[in-house]
């Protein structure tokens, strides 16, 4: 998203243009001493530099996104701790055979947008069977993802506590653990929730050399591989805090709901130089308007009463998979199967790798 022409103070022969700068802030907040040297005159002190970039940073958020340098921050931590989880900011490797459309990508949000229902639920049913908690500690948990089941739509304060008790749950064990469990939760309990319209649609974005993306509230190690498994380029999750391969039972940035996932996808386009006015975000939900709102084309999937209401005043497209009928209205019948013969595909060749 450009942002020339409306920043008429920004020095662009000192430090360049506010994306540009914004790139080098997400790579090495914190410490931008190089970053002068290479844009600026002479070096200047750590509590000058600082101000600076802080200073810069504040004016380059605001001007591009709209927000608070905090709020970005916070994004950057979100896909920091994505990086880490993954080992790599992509999980996957573009087709060399398509060419890629560089600037440009698609957000998918998980739940009741990729797949069906919560990924919490299918995440705390993984827990449960290694023992991770008791029936009577999961209880609550379980209570607010079925109103989720019933009603359709989210509830903040029960997707933040969910991810408190997940938290909780997890605290003190090994990180590869974890992972190993969501390998097995993808492969064996998310495959056959999946949207074949909504993998469809993600194919396209893919076939036309766009990034894909998942950024969802589900834990980011369920996330990424989620991603890896479908093709796409990554993933942005909820990140648990992790010192030595233990989870410490703490958050890293934030709960990736509502405007956490704004500032997670300002941060991400800062990094991957994307521009937003040639994205595309995808979602069921009311409360993911900051992230729809941000990009140059929002599609409502499966949407919520609100969501909808949202949409049709906006003009934004909605496709609803929800029945055999919509879906076979919104793409057509030979769509849909080639999207679950691909859904299906992928999981007969897992089991062959097993056996």
């Amino acid at each position: 998203m450009s942002s020339e022409g409306r920043n008429h103070n920004w020095d662009y022969a000192a430090i360049g243009t506010p994306e540009d700068f914004l790139a080098s802030w997400s790579a090495s907040r914190g410490n931008l001493r190089r970053f002068f040297e290479d844009h600026a005159a002479a070096p200047i002190n750590d509590a000058a530099q600082r101000q600076a970039g802080e200073a810069a940073a504040t004016q380059a958020v605001a001007a591009i996104y709209g927000m608070e340098l905090n709020e970005f921050n916070a994004g950057v931590d979100a896909v920091a701790g994505a990086i880490e989880s993954a080992g790599a900011i992509h999980v996957s490797i573009p087709d060399p055979d398509v060419p890629q459309d560089v600037g440009a990508a698609a957000f998918f949000d998980v739940d009741n947008t990729l797949i069906q229902g919560s990924s919490l639920i299918v995440f705390a049913q993984g827990l449960f069977r290694k023992k991770f908690f008791t029936i009577k500690e999961i209880l609550p948990v379980v209570w607010k993802q079925v109103k989720f089941k019933l009603t359709g739509s989210e509830n903040a304060e029960d997707v933040s506590r969910g991810r408190e008790q997940a938290l909780e749950f997890i605290k003190g064990r090994p990180v590869q653990e974890l992972v190993d469990l969501c390998e097995e939760i993808v492969d064996q309990r998310m495959a056959d929730k999946m949207w074949p319209g909504t993998k469809q649609l993600a194919d396209m974005h893919i076939a036309a050399g766009h990034q894909v993306w998942l950024v969802s509230a589900t834990p980011v190690q369920l996330a990424q591989i989620l991603a890896q498994r479908l093709g796409f380029t990554g993933a942005i999750g909820t990140v648990a805090e992790a010192k030595d391969g233990v989870f410490t039972g703490r958050l890293v940035g934030d709960i990736l709901h509502g405007p956490g996932k704004r500032h997670a996808v300002a941060a991400l386009a800062s990094i991957e130089q994307l521009d937003l006015t040639r994205c595309t975000a995808y979602s069921d939900s009311i409360n993911d308007l900051p992230m729809l709102s941000m990009v140059g084309t929002a599609v409502a999937v499966n949407p919520d009463s609100k969501l909808r209401k949202e949409a049709e005043t906006r003009g934004w497209d909605v496709r609803d998979f929800r029945s055999i009928r919509k879906a076979t209205r919104e793409y057509g019948i030979p769509a849909l199967v080639t999207a679950a013969f691909s859904v299906a595909g992928w999981r007969l060749r897992r089991r062959w790798r097993k056996q």
